[in-house]
């Protein structure tokens, strides 16, 4: 008679939950409040009244967090926001910072 052999593989599967990142927007003297409200809805995708709180938080503070993405899309959005900023004159800072 035959043996029968049966084979058990176990696999490990590691899933790596990727880094996220926290934008955040510094208050100036310069940048206008209505262009920052503007960069919130457009770039980060806030409501109105939601960008218009978080700008006032960004006004009174020294900075405030825009959200939080993976690297990539924070780093973008940073950019993104930087960019325009520089486009318009303006010297809002924008950066992208590990949590």
């Amino acid at each position: 008679m035959a043996a029968k052999e049966s084979v058990k593989e176990q696999t490990n599967i590691k899933i790596k939950i990727p880094k996220r990142y926290r934008v955040l927007i510094y208050n100036d003297d310069f940048t206008p409040m209505d262009f920052v409200v503007a960069v919130l809805e457009q770039i980060f995708q806030k409501e109105h009244a939601a960008a218009v709180q978080l700008m006032l938080s960004i006004h009174k503070g020294s900075y405030a967090v825009a959200g939080v993405y993976t690297r990539d899309i924070a780093e973008t959005k940073a950019r993104s926001a930087t960019a325009w900023a520089r486009e318009e004159g303006y010297p809002l800072k924008v950066e992208a910072v590990r949590e």
